[in-house]
C-alpha cells in the first residue's frame, strides 16, 4: 500500500495576510456611514462650543518679546499652541501680557489646523503634546469636547467592530441599524473598557499620592516617606502593568466587545491578556496593520485630491478665474481644503461657504475611512490573537438568540 502524504506549504499557518482584507472591509458605505456620523458630531459639537473663543492668537510675534522662544520657526500668525510646543517661557509671558491687538480663537480650530500640519509632517509627538495643551491651559473645554468624542468614537467603534466580526467571522454583512442597535445596547462597555484602566491606575496610585502629602509634614515627614518609600515600589509595578495593558490592548478592546458581546471588564480581562501572552506577535500584527493602513490612506488621500483636481479643473474652464479664485481657490495634495477665499460681495461669500461645505464633507469621507479601517483592522487582529492564544475558531463569535432570529427572518 502507497502511502500518500500531503503536502503543506509552510505559509499555510500564517494569519496575518487576513490583515489585507481591512481595506475592502473598511470601504464598505454602511462602516464609512457610520464613521461619517461619528465625524459630523465631533466636529459639529467643536464649532459649536468654539463660538466661546478662548484661544490668544497674535501676528507674527516680536523677537524681542517671543523671538528668543521661537526658535527656528517662525510663523505668519502664532497661537498660544504654537508657543506651547516650543517654550512654557513663551507661553507664559504671552498668556500673562498679551499684545492689544491680539486675537482670539476656538480650542477645536487650533487643534484641528496644528494637528493638520503636523499630521502630514509625521510629527504625532506633537499632536499628542496638543491634547496635552488644551486639558491644562483649556480643561472644562477639553472635558467636555472629548467627553463628546469618547461617546461619538465609542458608538461607532461598536457599530463598525460588530459589522466586521460578522462579516470576517461568518461573511455576513449586518444592516447599519442592526449595527447601531448592538453598539447603542453595549455602549457603557464601549466607554468603561477604555476608561478602566485609568481608574484603576489612578486608584493604585493613591497610596503613592498619600505618601507625598506626608511627605510635607516638616521634619516628621520627610523620615515617614523615606520609611514607607517602598510603598511606592510596591504599588508601582501594578500601575505599569495596568498602564502598558491598556496603552498596547487599547485597539483590541471595541472588538472584543464586538466578537464576544460581552461587558467591559471582559473585554479588558480579554485584550489583556492577549497582549501578554503574545507581545511579539501582538506587536506584529499591528505594525503590518499601521503600515498597512499607511499605504492605503495615501491612496484614498490621492484618490481624494483627483477627485477635487479634476472638478477644480473643469469647472475653471467655465468660470472666470478671478471668480474661481475668489470662491474656490485651487487644492493641493497637502492641504485639500485649500487656502480659505478671498470672495467680496453676498453672492460670492455665500458660494465660497457652500463649496466649503461640500469640500469639508468630502474630506470628512476621507477622514471616515481612516476610522474604519482602524477599527475593521482591529477586529481582524483580535480574532488572529483569540485563535492563537485561546484556540478560538477564527468563524467563531456570539451571536444573541434574539438577533439570530432577527436574522433567519
Amino acid at each position: 500500500m502507497v502511502e500518500v502524504r500531503e503536502f503543506t506549504s509552510p505559509f499555510g499557518s500564517f494569519l496575518f495576510p487576513h490583515i489585507f482584507r481591512s481595506f475592502r472591509m473598511a470601504i464598505q458605505p454602511s462602516k464609512l456611514a457610520v464613521a461619517f456620523a461619528a465625524v459630523t458630531v465631533i466636529c459639529a459639537t467643536g464649532w459649536l462650543m468654539d463660538l466661546s473663543r478662548t484661544v490668544i492668537v497674535i501676528d507674527s510675534p516680536p523677537a524681542a518679546v517671543y523671538g528668543r522662544f521661537m526658535g527656528a520657526e517662525r510663523l505668519d500668525r502664532t497661537t498660544e499652541l504654537d508657543l506651547y510646543v516650543m517654550s512654557d517661557a513663551g507661553l507664559q509671558a504671552l498668556r500673562e501680557s498679551p499684545p492689544a491687538d491680539s486675537d482670539r480663537a476656538g480650542v477645536f480650530a487650533t487643534l484641528w489646523q496644528f494637528c493638520a500640519v503636523h499630521c502630514r509632517s509625521g510629527n504625532v509627538v506633537r499632536c499628542l503634546r496638543a491634547i496635552v495643551w488644551a486639558f491644562t491651559y483649556h480643561t472644562v473645554y477639553s472635558m467636555v469636547f472629548f467627553a463628546v468624542v469618547l461617546v461619538a468614537l465609542s458608538f461607532a467603534g461598536g457599530a463598525i467592530c460588530r459589522i466586521a466580526a460578522l462579516q470576517f467571522a461568518r461573511n455576513e454583512r449586518p444592516g447599519l441599524v442592526r449595527a447601531a442597535r448592538f453598539a447603542r445596547t453595549r455602549l457603557a462597555s464601549l466607554i468603561a473598557a477604555p476608561v478602566a484602566p485609568v481608574g484603576i491606575a489612578i486608584l493604585l496610585g493613591i497610596p503613592i499620592v498619600a505618601l507625598g502629602l506626608i511627605g510635607n509634614i516638616p521634619i516628621v515627614g520627610e523620615l515617614l516617606a523615606g520609611l514607607l518609600f517602598p510603598v511606592g515600589l510596591v504599588a508601582g509595578p501594578f500601575i505599569a502593568v495596568v498602564l502598558i495593558g491598556a496603552i498596547a490592548g487599547l485597539n483590541l478592546m471595541a472588538p472584543a466587545v464586538a466578537y464576544e458581546d460581552s461587558d467591559f471588564f471582559d473585554a479588558i480581562s480579554r485584550s489583556f491578556s492577549n497582549v501578554y501572552a503574545r507581545p511579539w506577535r501582538m506587536a506584529f500584527y499591528t505594525s503590518a496593520a499601521a503600515f498597512y493602513g499607511t499605504v492605503c490612506y495615501l491612496f484614498v488621500r490621492f484618490f481624494t485630491f483627483v477627485v477635487l483636481w479634476v472638478t477644480h479643473g473643469f469647472l475653471q474652464l467655465g468660470l472666470r478665474d478671478e471668480k474661481l479664485q475668489a470662491i474656490w481657490p485651487a487644492p493641493s495634495f497637502d492641504d485639500l481644503l485649500g487656502a480659505a477665499a478671498s470672495a467680496d460681495g453676498w453672492s460670492l461669500w455665500l458660494a465660497a461657504f457652500l463649496i466649503r461645505i461640500w469640500i469639508l464633507a468630502v474630506v470628512g469621507l476621507m477622514i471616515s475611512f481612516v476610522i474604519s479601517f482602524y477599527f475593521s483592522a482591529n477586529t481582524i487582529i483580535y480574532a488572529l490573537m483569540r485563535h492563537r492564544v485561546d484556540g478560538t475558531a477564527l468563524d467563531e463569535v456570539h451571536v444573541a438568540a434574539e438577533e439570530a432570529a432577527e436574522t433567519s427572518e
